[in-house]
């Protein structure tokens, strides 16, 4: 796989691919630029080297159709102000007027598509609109790792029409350290998963059962590996129609190296409320009304023991319901865990990404993914759609 510096892109028109889905609030304002800036130093180094830079993202889901809700205006708008170069917003993603401004681009001038979700051949990776993607395009860049794990045609299908592509800085950051928790990791090697479901986590599990030393199980989707061994849950979250595959994953995990934990105490309450009573158990059932929300401290303590002798560490979902003060501490716990290690630590997922934030070690992590989805696609399969168009 190429890296940009790899290529001459002085004066080449350059397709970059980016992730500049950015949250907006009610006006239209961004309320978070991280992944604008996460890309500036792959627009930088182009257009600092004379790149007629062409920057194509999405924005949301808007199913094919053109929403105003979901233009990049506002994305073009910050982008200007954080660099010196000219950007300019264009109106469509193809057509007469995009390949207009294509021609008139200058070395070190930028151009960024409207959102490329606006035509359904994007998610279908049609070829003929890949195609179009693709014209008077010498060289393609992707950059957006956190889009990598879709076959769309600005990800995929354009690289089959385009003579040079390479990775940008941030696609190499992220699969550097991924390679990390994947192909060679330094044992012990610690994975943490939570969240609400089972069946968004079934392949990496079952990838992880064997490659690591140690699986720490938290979130809602404990509550279905403890209801599947028939254990009373009370109203916590399940996935009744999980209860056979988290049976076999249990099953698997007893036959290959490494240790599968299941939480040893529960931070119960009636509901998911700020405000709510709360007790901690140790035992199972739970009271049929009551909900387990969080791990327990005697989880939290044994948990951080095992975290402690990492040497390498990927985390992917909260411990309970963090977003809630009194539902948090299992999650910021874990959070301090991790950054108190000393092992390679990669976060993925937007709200393992904000509980670290929370507990105030963003600094303290080796590194934080831009993609949640796209980060735990690779640790299952070791490779991306995305980043396999780039080495074909």
């Amino acid at each position: 796989m190429n890296l940009i510096t790899d290529l001459d892109v002085k004066g080449k028109r350059v397709f970059l691919r980016v992730d500049f889905n950015v949250p907006l609030d009610e006006n239209g304002g961004i309320r978070d630029d991280t992944r604008i800036r996460a890309s500036l130093p792959t627009i930088r180094y182009l257009l600092d080297h004379g790149a007629r830079l062409v920057v194509a993202s999405h924005m949301g889901r808007p199913k094919g159709k053109a929403d105003p809700k979901m233009s990049l205006k506002p994305a073009a708008k910050r982008l200007a102000e954080l660099i010196p170069n000219k950007v300019i917003m264009a109106p469509d993603v193809i057509g007469d007027e995009v390949a207009r401004l294509k021609h008139g681009l200058g070395e070190g001038e930028a151009l960024l598509l409207e959102n490329v979700r606006f035509y359904k051949e994007e998610e279908k990776n049609d070829p003929e609109f890949a195609r179009k993607l693709a014209e008077d395009i010498d060289i393609f860049v992707n950059d957006a790792f956190g889009s990598s794990h879709r076959a769309h045609a600005s990800v995929v299908g354009i690289a089959g029409f385009v003579p040079a592509k390479a990775a940008g800085y941030l696609m190499k950051k992220e699969v550097d350290y991924l390679k990390k928790a994947v192909h060679a990791p330094e044992k012990p090697y610690v994975a943490i998963l939570g969240g609400a479901k089972v069946s968004d986590k079934i392949e990496i599990i079952e990838s992880l059962l064997g490659k690591a030393d140690h699986i720490l199980i938290g979130g809602a989707m404990a509550y279905t590996f403890l209801k599947a061994q028939g254990l009373g849950v009370g109203k916590s979250l399940v996935e009744d129609d999980q209860g056979q595959i988290a049976l076999v994953i249990l099953e698997k995990s007893r036959t290959k190296s490494g240790s599968f934990h299941l939480p040893l105490d529960h931070v119960l309450a009636k509901s998911a409320e700020a405000g709510a009573v709360t007790r901690t158990v140790e035992s199972l059932p739970f009271p049929e009304d009551m909900m387990g929300v969080d791990i327990g401290p005697k989880t939290v303590a044994a948990y951080a023991a095992v975290i402690a002798g990492a040497k390498t560490i990927f985390w992917n979902g909260p411990m309970g319901i963090f977003e809630i003060e009194e539902f948090a501490q299992g999650t910021i716990g874990i959070a301090k865990a991790v950054a108190e290690s000393d092992a390679v630590s990669v976060v993925g997922g937007g709200d393992s990404v904000a509980a670290v934030k929370k507990a105030g070690v963003m600094d303290r992590i080796s590194h934080i993914s831009t993609g949640g989805g796209a980060s735990l696609e690779y640790i299952a399969y070791e490779t991306l759609p995305g980043i396999t168009a780039l080495e074909n």
